[in-house]
């Protein structure tokens, strides 16, 4: 084999390999191509998702301030709690007094 025999071989070998390659690559894209039905599918999962991320985030906000609701609530009724405690504890205090005073003028 001369030398023109051998750089028309080797053309013809890396001609076979690049059409190959090209081949191979080709099919790969067709075979793993996404159909315009699979791209439908993923818009609407997409906006599907997107609907779900904002009613978390409405459901989020909105037990937020429920929670804010209930802890004023809360902390309004613990003041009402502690006034009418106050209120009892002097109620008490003073009747005991009045208690006190009736047993002196009894005694008296």
């Amino acid at each position: 084999m001369n030398r023109t025999e051998f750089v028309f071989a080797t053309a013809i070998i890396l001609f076979v390999a690049f059409a190959l390659g090209w081949f191979a690559s080709w099919l790969i894209h067709r075979l793993t191509r996404v159909s315009r039905a699979d791209m439908g599918e993923l818009e609407q999962m997409a906006q599907a998702l997107h609907d779900a991320e904002e009613n978390r985030d409405q459901t989020l906000a909105y037990y937020e301030n429920r929670e804010a609701e209930l802890s004023t609530q809360l902390n309004q009724s613990e003041a009402e709690l502690r006034a009418a405690m106050d209120g009892l504890r002097d109620a008490r205090h003073e009747a005991e007094e009045l208690r006190a005073y009736i047993e002196r003028m009894q005694q008296a």
